[in-house]
Order: structure tokens, then sequence, then C-alpha cells
């Protein structure tokens, strides 16, 4: 027994020729057409479970996109909206300079050479830097912006 629909598509003519149009065209990523292809089939009364199974996606991903144009009309149901998270920089210049100069400098007795998370640890335990904590893969981008290598026996 199909699912009652929450939302309707009602497709404008222009909208449906500007769809036709972007699917005909075929230069737009493969989600942008599956997209495309969901809201005109959805607007010609299609369950969302043949929709689902025509186009190859889950009932929840047709139900999203006919929320989307409902909601936020045809660009937001088609386009894939930006992230809003803000990342926060944990090193900055004095940071990674300190970084630069453990790499460049012996690795500790025991060792042969550095390693991530052998720089990372020993980053947060110096005291002219003033970071909690930091992650080896941070360190490895800084280390990957100054072309330094932790494996390199000739940093410095």
């Amino acid at each position: 027994m199909p699912r009652k629909r929450e939302y309707e598509v009602k497709l404008s003519p222009s909208e449906r020729d500007h769809l036709t149009n972007l699917i005909s065209a075929g230069t737009e990523n493969a989600r942008k057409l599956t997209r495309a292809r969901i809201l005109l089939k959805a607007d010609e009364d299609w369950p969302d479970e043949m929709i689902s199974r025509a186009l190859d996606v889950g009932i929840a991903t047709v139900g999203r996109i006919r929320r989307k144009y409902a909601e936020g009309g045809l660009d937001k149901a088609l386009n894939r909206q930006p992230s809003s998270r803000q990342y926060e920089r944990k090193i900055d210049g004095k940071t990674e300079a300190h970084l630069v100069a453990l790499v460049c400098g012996e690795p500790p007795e025991g060792y042969a050479k550095w390693t991530l998370r052998l720089l990372a640890d020993r980053l947060v335990k110096l005291e002219q830097v003033k970071i909690e904590s930091v992650s080896h893969e941070t360190v490895r981008q800084v280390l990957k912006k100054t072309t330094l290598s932790p494996g390199k026996t000739s940093n410095g």
C-alpha cells in the first residue's frame, strides 16, 4: 500500500523545461541529475516507491527531495547546500614554527625518526606552545604545507 505523500510537487512549465534541459544536456553531476529526475517523476504523480525503483534511489531520498522542493523551491531541491560548519585552526604560525623546529631536530631517544603521533605528543608538551591537544592529522597537514616529512632523515 503506497504511503501518503506529505509534500506535493507541482512544477511550473518553466521549471519543467529547465529540468528537462538539465537532464538532456547531461553536463551536471549525477546527484543533481537524479534529483531533477525525481522532481519530474513526482510532478507526474508517480508514487515514491515507483520513483525509488525506477531511479535506483532510496524512498527516503525521494521524500527528502520532495520536502526540499516544497520548503525551499527548485534551487534548494537541486543543489547541495554549503556546509555551515566553522573550522577553528588549532595551530597558528608560532606553533607551526615550533613544529618545524621539532621535525628538523633529532628524534627522541629510542626512536630512529619522528612519527606524526610522536610529534603531536611532543608539541603539546612544549612549554613555549599553549595548546591543549592536537591530532596527528593536524600535524600531517601542517607538515604537508611545508614539504617536511617526519620520516625523512635530512629535513634540516
